[in-house]
């Protein structure tokens, strides 16, 4: 199966997602979230479809059915993934001057 390239929008979003992630500095559990959900992306999906009214009832979450479309894709949560690492990693060097 072929994977369809992200769009500017799902690219930025994911951008998005991944600066919060590092702000929170969450990196580790989001990275390790991420790599042992790829094999159940579509499980994780779909199961975020089916909770997306208890979480828009509990938090802002504009963009919560365009997230849980890309978690669907592999593609998509390597792209998170590699976001994530390098932003993390830009932090770090900036602390160490």
């Amino acid at each position: 199966m072929n994977a369809v390239e992200l769009s500017p929008e799902d690219r930025a979003l994911l951008e998005k997602l991944a600066q919060r992630v590092v702000e929170m500095r969450l990196e580790t559990p989001a990275i390790l979230t991420l790599e042992g959900a790829r094999p159940l992306s579509l499980l994780a999906g779909q199961a975020m479809l089916f909770f997306e009214p208890f979480a828009q009832a509990m938090f802002r979450l504009t963009d919560y059915r365009r997230i849980a479309a890309l978690v669907e894709r592999r593609d998509a949560l390597e792209a998170l993934t590699r976001m994530i690492e390098e932003r993390a990693e830009a932090r770090e060097k900036e602390r160490r001057g």
